[in-house]
């Protein structure tokens, strides 16, 4: 019942441009392609919900809570966007508005969602509206909030800035794109004065945020293969930054680490991709592979410190480092725990929901986990 036909992960992923029937996929039952059953294991870490809220309906890859201090943002494609107390999951504020196509973005005091018909809507600390703005064209990853803007990449590939006081459009940057983009776990990241991308042309791309000048970019995978299907190489996830460096990781692509103190050169490469994006805990990065083979790397020289094979094709999320683990979430509503150590299986909790495609947020003592069915939450880990 689980036989997947080729590519069945890009498919569960989507693509935001272009059809499938054009590219000549075609259904072929093939038992390479089926999620690993769950193996038995003797667990070795303690795991349990710590609070449960639900929200509103709906999930997907554009929907991922924001932590910002002591309060998770969290919002739903059903329009329901809220503040809960990170601590307890009390509710803080509640709102209900159109329906979205992303968010929740926040720096605490401005939360940013964006609505299906591109309109950038921000909020204030009590969920009292701001500002509407008008993004380019549709908006699928979520917004960023801090130095003075609310940032959106769009569907067009352009990377738009928003006045954070009056909603107007203060710069954007536009790259060409290619025929095919996924529609998959992508985050932009806000650092000081800077503002750091991924693009669906496999590069990362650095931006000075007062301005909108580009300050430093560099392609983390080139595109290969014959077809466009074969070409995609989107940079997925969020990249990571850990003093200078600075790595992405791309889809059917490599996974590259860059020093920024050195000019942004290349410090190293493997020819690892990722589907969903990767974790740090400034000493490793983990990441699933294609095949959701989760994988660990060196931060440092890229050497491969472990491979774990038990949740093959389970259609992994994006990672998040918790305590002495590492937590993936997968296609049947589990949260799989992995021993940062060594890979080995420390223990899952079933969360249900539907598949979980939201990157897991880290927090103090476990992750933050938002289902398919508009739920966020809390699990502790370790105790």
């Amino acid at each position: 019942m689980y036989a997947r036909i080729r590519f069945f992960r890009l498919i569960a992923i989507g693509l935001l441009s272009g059809s499938l029937a054009a590219c000549g996929l075609f259904a072929e039952s093939d038992p390479r392609f089926d999620p690993a059953p769950l193996t038995e294991y003797a667990p070795s870490l303690a795991v349990a919900p710590r609070w449960s809220v639900s929200v509103g309906s709906g999930g997907g890859y554009g929907f991922i809570p924001q932590l910002a201090a002591d309060t998770v943002h969290v919002a739903t494609p059903s329009g329901a966007v809220a503040a809960l107390d990170q601590a307890s999951g009390a509710v803080r504020w509640q709102i209900r508005t159109e329906p979205l196509s992303a968010g929740a973005g926040s720096d605490g005091r401005v939360t940013a969602v964006v609505t299906r018909s591109g309109e950038v809507l921000a909020l204030d600390q009590q969920g009292g509206e701001l500002w509407r703005a008008q993004a380019a064209s549709a908006v699928n990853i979520p917004p960023v909030v801090g130095n003075g803007i609310v940032a959106v990449r769009t569907s067009d590939y352009r990377i738009q800035a928003f006045d954070i006081s009056s909603g107007k459009l203060r710069w954007e940057v536009q790259r060409p794109g290619p025929a095919l983009a996924l529609r998959t776990s992508m985050r932009m990241r806000m650092l000081p004065d800077l503002l750091l991308a991924g693009l669906p042309n496999g590069r990362l791309i650095l931006i000075d945020t007062p301005t909108g000048a580009v300050r430093w970019e560099a392609s983390v995978s080139a595109a290969r293969g014959a077809s466009d299907l074969e070409r995609i190489a989107d940079v997925v996830g969020e990249p990571i930054v850990v003093g200078p460096r600075v790595c992405g990781t791309s889809y059917q692509g490599r996974t590259t680490c860059f020093d920024i103190s050195q000019g942004g050169r290349a410090v190293w490469t493997q020819d690892v991709g990722s589907a969903t994006g990767m974790a740090t805990d400034e000493q490793r990065l983990y990441l699933p592979d294609d095949r959701d083979r989760v994988r660990a790397l060196g931060l440092s020289d890229g050497a491969a410190a472990w491979v774990q094979t038990a949740l093959l094709n389970r259609q992994l999320s994006e990672p998040a480092v918790a305590g002495p683990a590492v937590a993936v979430g997968d296609f049947e509503g589990y949260v799989h725990f992995l021993s940062r150590a060594d890979g080995a299986l420390m223990a899952r909790l079933r969360i249900g929901g539907g598949p979980i495609t939201s990157a897991l947020v880290p927090v103090s003592g476990g992750v933050l986990v938002q289902t398919g069915d508009g739920r966020v939450v809390r699990v502790a880990a370790g105790g």
